[in-house]
């Protein structure tokens, strides 16, 4: 498969090599590409990877995972144009966090909205999946913790595109919790900021979510 990765910060870069050890196709989107940091990536990544503008990355990829920092999201998608992600499955990985001064970061967007519902308007003819949104980068591929495998939650508003999702997930090492249409992301972006606060305070960013059954 030809996996697009829209944004080139440690989000992007972890997944992508991720999924080229996977054995897909990966074309990192950028603003550019020829950046030293990209030469390093492509190095990392190995023969399977490539680097692009945004619009050459989302016209060529079969799946898109967006991993932008939130403030450049929308611009991020404006420069992919959202006709060449029609039609496909799009992973959104980003979570609204707005600075604050002399604290820790907070939600830009939550309880009414979210992020996820939001990329998901700017790209109406795709299917977002919210996903890896909960995790930091260390953990993404192949996690590995004491108490087994951590838990994926996901939304989305096509089935579809969740399985193809849950597959990858699998394949990165995450079994994976639906939780419902693209709106569950209004409680998915507060959990990664539970995530990141209690990080902060802890001062340990070795953590993930575990869903415990009875």
């Amino acid at each position: 498969m030809k996996v697009a990765i829209l944004g080139s910060g440690h989000v992007g870069q972890a997944l992508g090599v991720g999924f080229a050890k996977e054995g897909h196709d990966v074309k990192l989107g950028t603003r550019a590409p020829h950046d030293d940091k990209i030469t390093q990536w492509l190095k990392r990544a190995g023969p399977t990877a490539s680097a692009g503008t945004f619009a050459q990355a989302a016209a060529w990829g079969d799946l898109a995972v967006l991993a932008t920092r939130w403030d450049g999201t929308e611009n991020a998608i404006k420069l992919a144009d959202p006709k060449n992600l029609a039609g496909k499955v799009v992973i959104d990985v980003t979570n609204p966090l707005k600075s604050v001064p002399s604290a820790p970061p907070g939600l830009a967007v939550g309880h009414t909205d979210s992020g996820g519902e939001q990329v998901q308007r700017w790209l109406p003819k795709a299917k977002v999946v919210k996903a890896f949104n909960i995790v930091n980068t260390a953990h993404m591929y192949k996690p590995q913790f004491p108490g087994g495998p951590p838990d994926m939650f996901i939304c989305g508003n096509d089935a579809g595109a969740k399985q193809t999702v849950t597959e990858i997930c699998a394949a990165f090492g995450w079994p994976v919790t639906d939780i419902g249409g693209i709106e569950g992301a209004r409680l998915l972006e507060p959990l990664a900021m539970l995530y990141v606060l209690y990080a902060i305070q802890s001062g340990k960013w070795d953590l993930a979510w575990k869903l415990l059954k009875k």
